[in-house]
């Protein structure tokens, strides 16, 4: 069955840098875009970056661009959010997503927490 499991979150000061993970499993993982999302607390879940199966298309939410990074290892089975320049309202649950036959999957999520 599809797996998607997220690992990288953590307390970060303001300006600092985080590296998430997700680990896919159960699909052919280099044909399918992957997709990150994130919610903060009291507030809905929201798109965050996405990149294609070949990691040839990128794109990010408006204020995430410039900041974060998205990537992909397809020997890895696994996608990347590099977060650089991280601010306190990026704090947020960050969930992995894909779609398959039209249906959504997703991760546990990691927790991000940007606080001095």
């Amino acid at each position: 069955q599809v797996q998607l499991v997220e690992s990288g979150g953590g307390l970060v000061q303001p300006g600092g840098s985080l590296r998430l993970s997700c680990a896919a499993s159960g699909f052919t993982f280099s044909s399918y875009t992957m997709r990150w999302y994130r919610q903060a607390p009291g507030k809905e879940r929201e798109f965050v970056a996405f990149i294609t199966g070949a990691g040839g298309t990128t794109n990010y939410a408006g204020d995430m661009k410039g900041r974060f990074t998205i990537s992909r290892d397809n020997a890895k089975n696994t996608v990347y959010l590099q977060m650089n320049s991280l601010k306190p309202e990026d704090t947020a649950v960050y969930y992995c997503n894909t779609r398959l036959s039209s249906r959504d999957y997703w991760g546990q999520g990691t927790q991000v927490t940007v606080s001095s």
